[in-house]
């Protein structure tokens, strides 16, 4: 025979088990992630459902290309097509978020039944990649060297080849020594207008 407070207690576990957030991947249309993402949380705060989703992440990474003379730095998806979210997807939760515009459905789920949480080394592993990818693009080594030969690849002394004379990490820029005309010329460039001979 159970008493009234060991029901209690049983019945309170079962409530904050219920209560576990989990790792899921929502499947976007490719390229909308990010739209995906805002229509999510405009939701949830709407229907007031915080406590059943807490995060919601479009993992990217920076990708630095130069047009013109200049370095641009832009944010790449990293995984296209895919919402992360840590959520508990009890009752209507996982119908609300297969409504929302943009929104095709959830990954590994079977026809009619429940979506399936991630497990926890691929939540680690996902995770761990979006710390490194932020991280990444700051902590690139210094490619150059001082005295090291260099060509230029872009701006008005393109294909030039000088001397590394000094190497400001910081700034990622280098000060080249360039001979033009048969004079030496310091240049200011930086480390993405310039390759190793």
């Amino acid at each position: 025979m159970v008493s009234f407070l060991g029901l209690k207690t049983l019945n309170f576990l079962v409530m904050t088990d219920s209560n576990v957030k989990k790792w899921y991947v929502v499947r976007a249309v490719s390229g909308q992630e990010n739209k995906v993402k805002a229509y999510i949380e405009t939701e949830i705060a709407r229907l007031g459902m915080d406590d059943y989703i807490s995060q919601v992440l479009v993992p990217t990474e920076k990708v630095v290309s130069v047009r013109d003379g200049k370095k641009i730095s832009k944010d790449r998806v990293y995984f296209p097509g895919y919402v992360m979210i840590e959520a508990n997807l009890t009752g209507e939760i996982p119908h609300i978020i297969k409504s929302i515009t943009g929104v095709i459905g959830f990954l590994g789920e079977v026809k009619n039944g429940d979506p399936v949480p991630l497990r926890l080394s691929e939540v680690n592993r996902m995770l761990g990649k979006v710390d490194e990818l932020s991280v990444k693009a700051d902590s690139h080594a210094i490619p150059y060297s001082v005295g090291e030969t260099i060509k230029v690849i872009d701006g008005p002394f393109n294909g030039f080849n000088g001397t590394v004379e000094k190497v400001n990490d910081e700034k990622r820029k280098l000060e080249v020594m360039v001979k033009i005309f048969g004079r030496k010329t310091p240049l200011e460039l930086s480390f993405m207008q310039v390759e190793k001979v």
